[in-house]
């Protein structure tokens, strides 16, 4: 059955070294990039946010070390800049953390905590959460999953922000490159209660609830053919995954007979036990 409490993606973690550098990355390739925000002296930690709808992408640096914030910092050291872990969005992180812990999971937290938000009409208000996470050493293809609710959403999700120059909309599929795909899908699986799938080519999805994005597990072989454009010469290395203006993607559906192009983004995740 299905966790009641935790549904799909609700953001992706990008982990940077240098925050400010990596906002103004990522503001040229067309994203409206929020104030930068600081979290509280106990995490140590700053961000920046890239606000869609329903979902977003954070991106995270590191201000001052603290024990919270040791993991992104071995990250960092061991595999460099890149996406460090996936939040699903929390109904209830108590009730959450629960079903989890009732699946054989020990949860962390629930946690509670804010950072100022500085809000259209210049005043101060505050970002408010609580967390959980499952264990940290349960990290399908190297990829660490929490857990997020929401207490104020109205000081987030800002309508300003979600416009972005590039079009993108929302996040469309988290991508995980592992040597074996199939077992780190079935293990990710396992912690979301959910069902996997094989793709035509041979990798792995694992659905992640409600219309959030899919995670996709694969080989750095299938990685290649799905982004020719990206990989020219399938049979090398993949290169470090960085967001670019071609990574924007857009699909066309049908709704009531028209045909819409929807620009969508794609979230490349580093690949499991390396660099990217």
């Amino acid at each position: 059955m299905a966790l009641k409490n935790v549904i799909g993606i609700d953001h992706a973690v990008v982990v940077v070294r240098d925050l400010d550098k990596a906002a103004a990355n990522w503001g040229r390739l067309g994203f409206t990039v929020s104030p930068r925000g600081t979290h509280s002296p106990k995490m140590g930690s700053g961000n920046y946010t890239i606000m869609l709808d329903p979902d977003y992408i954070e991106l995270l640096g590191v201000l001052v070390e603290t024990e919270h914030n040791a993991p992104t910092r071995a990250f960092l050291e061991k595999s460099g800049e890149g996406v460090e872990r996936i939040a699903f969005t929390a109904v209830d992180s108590a009730a959450g953390a629960e079903e989890i812990r009732a699946r054989g999971y020990e949860p962390l937290g629930p946690t509670d905590f804010e950072r100022p938000v500085t809000m259209p009409d210049g005043s101060v208000s505050a970002a408010r959460f609580r967390i959980f996470q499952w264990p940290i050493s349960e990290a399908p293809g190297g990829l660490r999953i929490f857990a997020c609710q929401h207490k104020t959403r109205e000081t987030v999700w800002i309508p300003g922000l979600m416009k972005h120059a590039n079009g993108a909309k929302h996040l469309k599929q988290a991508l995980v490159v592992s040597p074996e795909p199939a077992k780190d899908a079935a293990h990710l699986a396992r912690m979301i209660d959910r069902e996997a799938r094989a793709e035509p080519d041979g990798a792995v999805a694992v659905p992640s609830g409600a219309d959030r994005a899919d995670f996709i597990f694969l080989t750095k072989d299938q990685l290649g053919p799905r982004y020719p454009e990206v990989f020219a010469d399938r049979t090398a290395r993949p290169r470090r995954c960085r967001p670019r203006a071609g990574d924007i993607r857009s699909r066309r559906c049908g709704e009531g007979g028209r045909q819409l192009r929807r620009p969508l983004w794609r979230c490349c995740l580093r690949r499991a036990g390396g660099s990217q």
